[in-house]
Protein backbone atom coordinates (compact mmCIF):
# COMPACT_ATOMS: atom_id res chain seq x y z
CA UNK A 1 0.00 0.00 0.00
CA UNK A 2 1.30 3.65 -0.66
CA UNK A 3 1.10 6.81 0.87
CA UNK A 4 0.14 9.96 0.10
CA UNK A 5 1.55 12.86 1.49
CA UNK A 6 0.52 16.41 0.56
CA UNK A 7 2.81 19.53 1.45
CA UNK A 8 1.42 22.40 2.99
CA UNK A 9 1.93 25.79 3.00
CA UNK A 10 4.76 27.45 5.39
CA UNK A 11 1.46 29.64 7.36
CA UNK A 12 -0.04 26.57 7.80
CA UNK A 13 2.08 23.83 9.42
CA UNK A 14 2.25 23.81 13.12
CA UNK A 15 4.82 20.92 13.87
CA UNK A 16 7.40 19.31 11.14
CA UNK A 17 7.37 15.83 11.82
CA UNK A 18 9.30 12.98 13.30
CA UNK A 19 10.96 11.78 9.85
CA UNK A 20 14.32 11.31 8.24
CA UNK A 21 11.73 12.66 5.36
CA UNK A 22 11.19 16.17 6.60
CA UNK A 23 8.29 17.06 4.68
CA UNK A 24 8.89 20.89 5.41
CA UNK A 25 9.21 22.82 1.85
CA UNK A 26 12.74 24.16 2.18
CA UNK A 27 13.96 27.70 0.64
CA UNK A 28 16.25 27.26 -2.32
CA UNK A 29 19.77 28.60 -2.36
CA UNK A 30 19.62 32.36 -2.89
CA UNK A 31 21.51 31.83 -6.62
CA UNK A 32 18.56 29.34 -7.72
CA UNK A 33 15.91 31.78 -5.73
CA UNK A 34 17.10 34.80 -7.82
CA UNK A 35 18.36 34.10 -10.94
CA UNK A 36 16.66 31.50 -12.63
CA UNK A 37 14.62 31.77 -15.93
CA UNK A 38 11.12 31.18 -16.09
CA UNK A 39 10.40 29.34 -19.04
CA UNK A 40 7.88 27.42 -18.49
CA UNK A 41 4.10 27.90 -16.91
CA UNK A 42 4.78 25.26 -13.95
CA UNK A 43 0.99 25.74 -13.60
CA UNK A 44 0.18 24.37 -16.74
CA UNK A 45 2.36 21.58 -16.74
CA UNK A 46 0.53 20.36 -13.50
CA UNK A 47 -3.20 20.50 -15.01
CA UNK A 48 -1.33 18.89 -18.25
CA UNK A 49 -0.37 15.50 -16.37
CA UNK A 50 -3.93 15.68 -14.47
CA UNK A 51 -5.75 15.93 -17.72
CA UNK A 52 -3.39 12.79 -19.27
CA UNK A 53 -4.23 10.84 -15.81
CA UNK A 54 -7.79 11.14 -15.57
CA UNK A 55 -7.82 10.12 -19.21
CA UNK A 56 -5.56 7.22 -18.90
CA UNK A 57 -8.22 6.73 -15.69
CA UNK A 58 -11.33 7.34 -17.82
CA UNK A 59 -10.47 4.44 -20.92
CA UNK A 60 -7.11 4.75 -22.86
CA UNK A 61 -5.91 2.49 -20.19
CA UNK A 62 -2.14 4.02 -20.43
CA UNK A 63 -1.87 3.81 -24.17
CA UNK A 64 0.54 6.51 -24.01
CA UNK A 65 3.21 5.03 -21.29
CA UNK A 66 5.26 3.65 -24.24
CA UNK A 67 7.95 6.35 -24.06
CA UNK A 68 7.69 6.40 -20.28
CA UNK A 69 7.70 2.75 -19.74
CA UNK A 70 10.81 2.11 -22.01
CA UNK A 71 12.77 5.04 -20.48
CA UNK A 72 12.04 3.91 -17.03
CA UNK A 73 13.14 0.39 -17.56
CA UNK A 74 16.70 2.18 -19.03
CA UNK A 75 17.04 3.66 -15.87
CA UNK A 76 16.28 0.59 -14.34
CA UNK A 77 18.83 -1.08 -15.68
CA UNK A 78 21.78 1.37 -15.05
CA UNK A 79 20.29 1.36 -11.43
CA UNK A 80 20.88 -2.53 -11.72
CA UNK A 81 24.31 -2.10 -13.36
CA UNK A 82 25.71 -0.61 -9.92
CA UNK A 83 26.57 -3.35 -7.79
CA UNK A 84 24.83 -2.14 -4.27
CA UNK A 85 22.00 -2.19 -2.03
CA UNK A 86 20.14 1.27 -1.65
CA UNK A 87 18.55 1.92 1.86
CA UNK A 88 16.34 4.39 0.64
CA UNK A 89 15.79 5.82 -2.84
CA UNK A 90 13.89 9.22 -3.90
CA UNK A 91 12.01 9.09 -7.68
CA UNK A 92 11.29 12.76 -8.72
CA UNK A 93 8.28 13.26 -11.41
CA UNK A 94 7.93 9.74 -10.52
CA UNK A 95 4.72 9.52 -12.24
CA UNK A 96 2.70 5.74 -12.38
CA UNK A 97 6.49 4.78 -10.82
CA UNK A 98 8.00 3.27 -14.40
CA UNK A 99 11.21 3.25 -12.60
CA UNK A 100 10.34 1.01 -9.55
CA UNK A 101 8.37 -1.49 -11.64
CA UNK A 102 11.66 -2.46 -12.91
CA UNK A 103 13.59 -2.70 -9.44
CA UNK A 104 13.58 -5.25 -6.70
CA UNK A 105 13.58 -4.92 -3.09
CA UNK A 106 17.33 -6.67 -3.23
CA UNK A 107 18.51 -3.35 -5.16
CA UNK A 108 16.22 -0.83 -3.22
CA UNK A 109 14.75 -1.24 -0.30
CA UNK A 110 12.64 1.90 0.57
CA UNK A 111 11.72 4.16 -2.56
CA UNK A 112 9.85 7.81 -2.30
CA UNK A 113 8.43 8.70 -5.17
CA UNK A 114 7.20 12.41 -6.30
CA UNK A 115 4.97 14.07 -8.71
CA UNK A 116 3.52 17.63 -8.73
CA UNK A 117 -0.04 15.67 -10.12
CA UNK A 118 -1.64 14.15 -7.33
CA UNK A 119 -4.12 12.03 -9.50
CA UNK A 120 -1.03 10.08 -11.02
CA UNK A 121 0.28 9.42 -7.40
CA UNK A 122 -3.45 7.35 -7.11
CA UNK A 123 -2.61 5.06 -9.34
CA UNK A 124 1.50 4.14 -9.10
CA UNK A 125 2.32 0.21 -10.88
CA UNK A 126 2.52 -2.03 -8.96
CA UNK A 127 5.88 -2.69 -7.43
CA UNK A 128 7.19 -4.78 -4.19
CA UNK A 129 9.64 -1.89 -2.66
CA UNK A 130 7.67 -0.40 -0.07
CA UNK A 131 6.83 2.95 -1.55
CA UNK A 132 5.73 6.56 -0.16
CA UNK A 133 4.10 8.85 -2.58
CA UNK A 134 4.33 12.31 -1.82
CA UNK A 135 2.37 15.67 -3.67
CA UNK A 136 5.45 17.83 -4.45
CA UNK A 137 6.93 20.37 -7.09
CA UNK A 138 10.35 18.90 -8.59
CA UNK A 139 11.81 22.45 -8.46
CA UNK A 140 11.17 22.72 -4.64
CA UNK A 141 12.68 19.34 -2.83
CA UNK A 142 11.35 18.97 0.48
CA UNK A 143 14.02 16.75 1.93
CA UNK A 144 16.78 17.34 4.61
CA UNK A 145 20.41 16.83 3.74
CA UNK A 146 22.05 13.75 3.61
CA UNK A 147 18.73 11.64 2.96
CA UNK A 148 19.25 9.19 0.23
CA UNK A 149 21.20 6.86 -1.32
CA UNK A 150 19.96 6.88 -4.74
CA UNK A 151 18.33 9.34 -6.63
CA UNK A 152 16.45 9.05 -9.82
CA UNK A 153 14.42 10.55 -12.51
CA UNK A 154 12.82 9.74 -15.86
CA UNK A 155 11.65 12.27 -17.94
CA UNK A 156 10.81 15.33 -15.88
CA UNK A 157 13.52 17.14 -15.01
CA UNK A 158 13.58 19.13 -18.79
CA UNK A 159 10.29 20.80 -17.81
CA UNK A 160 11.91 22.77 -14.48
CA UNK A 161 12.52 26.43 -15.10
CA UNK A 162 16.05 26.24 -12.85
CA UNK A 163 17.94 23.17 -13.90
CA UNK A 164 21.25 24.12 -12.36
CA UNK A 165 18.96 24.66 -8.96
CA UNK A 166 17.53 21.44 -8.98
CA UNK A 167 20.77 19.74 -9.62
CA UNK A 168 22.10 21.30 -6.57
CA UNK A 169 18.88 20.53 -4.69
CA UNK A 170 19.56 16.57 -5.81
CA UNK A 171 23.41 17.04 -4.44
CA UNK A 172 21.94 18.37 -1.63
CA UNK A 173 19.71 15.33 -0.80
CA UNK A 174 22.38 12.90 -1.41
CA UNK A 175 24.35 11.27 1.03
CA UNK A 176 27.75 11.04 0.25
CA UNK A 177 28.83 8.50 -1.78
CA UNK A 178 25.20 8.33 -3.36
CA UNK A 179 24.17 8.19 -6.90
CA UNK A 180 21.94 10.39 -9.13
CA UNK A 181 20.42 8.61 -12.28
CA UNK A 182 18.02 10.60 -14.35
CA UNK A 183 17.21 10.65 -18.15
CA UNK A 184 15.48 13.84 -19.82
CA UNK A 185 14.54 15.37 -23.32
CA UNK A 186 17.18 16.40 -25.76
CA UNK A 187 17.36 19.49 -27.80
CA UNK A 188 16.73 17.19 -30.71
CA UNK A 189 13.69 16.04 -29.70
CA UNK A 190 10.77 16.41 -31.96
CA UNK A 191 12.91 18.12 -34.28
CA UNK A 192 10.06 16.70 -37.57
CA UNK A 193 7.59 18.41 -35.78
CA UNK A 194 9.01 21.84 -35.04
CA UNK A 195 10.27 22.41 -38.77
CA UNK A 196 7.15 21.48 -40.39
CA UNK A 197 5.20 23.39 -37.98
CA UNK A 198 7.34 26.57 -38.39
CA UNK A 199 7.53 26.27 -42.25
CA UNK A 200 3.78 25.96 -42.60
CA UNK A 201 3.44 28.89 -39.91
CA UNK A 202 5.99 30.97 -42.29
CA UNK A 203 3.86 30.37 -45.61
CA UNK A 204 0.52 30.31 -44.51
CA UNK A 205 0.66 33.05 -41.69
CA UNK A 206 3.93 34.77 -42.56
CA UNK A 207 5.57 34.26 -39.67
CA UNK A 208 5.80 31.24 -36.79
CA UNK A 209 5.95 30.97 -32.87
CA UNK A 210 7.39 27.86 -31.30
CA UNK A 211 5.16 24.97 -30.86
CA UNK A 212 7.78 23.02 -29.07
CA UNK A 213 9.33 23.89 -25.86
CA UNK A 214 13.18 24.22 -25.69
CA UNK A 215 14.94 21.77 -24.25
CA UNK A 216 18.90 21.72 -23.09
CA UNK A 217 21.67 20.72 -24.86
CA UNK A 218 23.94 17.90 -24.21
CA UNK A 219 26.91 19.87 -24.42
CA UNK A 220 25.66 21.84 -21.46
CA UNK A 221 24.70 19.08 -19.10
CA UNK A 222 28.12 17.79 -17.86
CA UNK A 223 28.92 21.10 -17.25
CA UNK A 224 25.46 22.00 -15.05
CA UNK A 225 25.90 18.62 -13.15
CA UNK A 226 29.87 19.29 -12.17
CA UNK A 227 28.69 23.05 -11.21
CA UNK A 228 25.97 21.24 -9.12
CA UNK A 229 28.21 19.46 -6.99
CA UNK A 230 28.47 16.41 -8.80
CA UNK A 231 31.48 13.87 -9.81
CA UNK A 232 32.21 11.03 -11.57
CA UNK A 233 29.94 12.30 -14.45
CA UNK A 234 28.99 10.07 -17.34
CA UNK A 235 26.31 11.40 -19.97
CA UNK A 236 24.53 9.70 -23.00
CA UNK A 237 22.80 9.72 -25.62
CA UNK A 238 19.51 7.92 -26.76
CA UNK A 239 17.13 8.42 -29.40
CA UNK A 240 14.26 6.75 -29.91
CA UNK A 241 12.27 6.90 -33.01
CA UNK A 242 8.46 5.90 -32.87
CA UNK A 243 6.31 5.85 -36.17
CA UNK A 244 3.00 7.70 -36.47
CA UNK A 245 -0.37 7.90 -38.90
CA UNK A 246 0.29 11.28 -39.26
CA UNK A 247 1.04 14.68 -37.21
CA UNK A 248 -2.25 14.71 -35.64
CA UNK A 249 -1.69 11.44 -33.73
CA UNK A 250 2.11 12.80 -32.75
CA UNK A 251 0.26 15.64 -31.14
CA UNK A 252 -2.88 13.32 -29.47
CA UNK A 253 -0.07 11.10 -27.64
CA UNK A 254 1.82 14.53 -26.85
CA UNK A 255 -0.90 15.25 -24.73
CA UNK A 256 -2.00 12.04 -23.92
CA UNK A 257 1.66 11.74 -22.13
CA UNK A 258 1.16 14.82 -20.46
CA UNK A 259 4.66 16.06 -22.58
CA UNK A 260 2.71 19.38 -24.25
CA UNK A 261 4.14 22.51 -24.83
CA UNK A 262 3.73 24.63 -21.72
CA UNK A 263 6.04 27.57 -22.02
CA UNK A 264 5.08 31.19 -21.29
CA UNK A 265 5.77 31.79 -24.98
CA UNK A 266 3.57 29.29 -26.99
CA UNK A 267 1.25 30.25 -29.45
CA UNK A 268 -2.49 29.53 -27.68
CA UNK A 269 -4.00 28.20 -30.97
CA UNK A 270 -3.26 26.98 -34.41
CA UNK A 271 -5.38 27.76 -37.26
CA UNK A 272 -6.73 24.91 -39.57
CA UNK A 273 -5.16 25.88 -42.98
CA UNK A 274 -1.82 25.85 -41.13
CA UNK A 275 -2.35 22.17 -39.54
CA UNK A 276 -3.04 20.77 -42.80
CA UNK A 277 -0.25 22.68 -44.53
CA UNK A 278 2.08 21.15 -41.54
CA UNK A 279 0.59 17.97 -41.63
CA UNK A 280 1.34 17.55 -45.73
CA UNK A 281 4.79 19.17 -45.12
CA UNK A 282 5.69 15.95 -42.50
CA UNK A 283 4.46 13.95 -44.44
CA UNK A 284 6.29 15.39 -47.64
CA UNK A 285 9.87 15.87 -45.65
CA UNK A 286 10.13 12.92 -43.38
CA UNK A 287 7.56 10.39 -44.98
CA UNK A 288 7.85 7.01 -44.79
CA UNK A 289 6.93 4.71 -47.62
CA UNK A 290 4.32 3.06 -46.00
CA UNK A 291 2.74 6.46 -45.51
CA UNK A 292 3.52 6.83 -41.89
CA UNK A 293 5.52 9.66 -40.19
CA UNK A 294 8.41 9.35 -37.56
CA UNK A 295 8.81 11.13 -34.08
CA UNK A 296 12.46 11.35 -32.66
CA UNK A 297 12.73 11.74 -29.17
CA UNK A 298 16.44 12.45 -27.99
CA UNK A 299 17.02 11.50 -24.30
CA UNK A 300 20.02 12.10 -22.46
CA UNK A 301 20.87 10.16 -19.74
CA UNK A 302 23.40 11.83 -16.78
CA UNK A 303 24.91 9.63 -14.10
CA UNK A 304 26.41 11.70 -11.46
CA UNK A 305 28.04 10.54 -7.50
CA UNK A 306 28.18 12.73 -5.06
CA UNK A 307 31.69 12.88 -3.66
CA UNK A 308 33.25 11.00 -0.85
CA UNK A 309 36.81 10.35 0.37
CA UNK A 310 36.23 6.29 -0.67
CA UNK A 311 35.73 7.24 -4.29
CA UNK A 312 38.96 6.67 -6.15
CA UNK A 313 40.69 10.07 -6.80
CA UNK A 314 42.63 11.47 -9.71
CA UNK A 315 46.59 11.12 -9.23
CA UNK A 316 48.10 14.21 -8.78
CA UNK A 317 49.84 16.43 -11.51
CA UNK A 318 53.08 15.58 -12.91
CA UNK A 319 53.22 11.78 -10.79
CA UNK A 320 53.10 9.63 -14.06
CA UNK A 321 56.13 7.81 -15.28
CA UNK A 322 55.45 7.54 -19.03
CA UNK A 323 54.97 10.15 -20.85
CA UNK A 324 52.28 10.01 -23.80
CA UNK A 325 54.21 11.61 -26.23
CA UNK A 326 56.89 8.02 -26.13
CA UNK A 327 54.09 6.08 -26.16
CA UNK A 328 54.31 5.71 -30.13
CA UNK A 329 58.53 4.68 -30.01
CA UNK A 330 57.76 1.80 -28.37
CA UNK A 331 58.17 -0.79 -31.05
CA UNK A 332 57.09 -3.72 -29.10
CA UNK A 333 55.36 -4.21 -25.51
CA UNK A 334 57.34 -3.85 -22.56
CA UNK A 335 57.63 -7.24 -20.42
CA UNK A 336 59.19 -7.68 -17.29
CA UNK A 337 61.37 -10.75 -17.51
CA UNK A 338 61.83 -12.43 -13.95
CA UNK A 339 64.68 -13.40 -12.26
CA UNK A 340 66.40 -15.94 -12.51
CA UNK A 341 67.59 -17.44 -9.41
Amino acid sequence: MSVVWRLLPAALRLHPPASPICCCRRRIQASAAGSSANVFDRGMKKRQKKWAAAAAAAGDGGQCDYLREEVGSRIADRVLDIVRTFPVALDIGCGKGYIAGNLTKDTVQKIFQIDVAENVLKCPIETEIPTYHILADEEFLPFQENTFDLIVSSLSLHWVNDLPGAFKQINYSLKPDGVFIGAMMGGETLYELRCSLQLAELEREGGFAPHVSPFTAVTDLGNLLQQAGFNMLTVDIDEIQVNYPGIFEVMEDLQGMGESNCAWSRKSMLHRDTMLAAAAIYKEMYGNQDGSVPATYQVLYMIGWKPHESQAQPAKRGSASVSIGDIGNLSEPMVKKDKEF
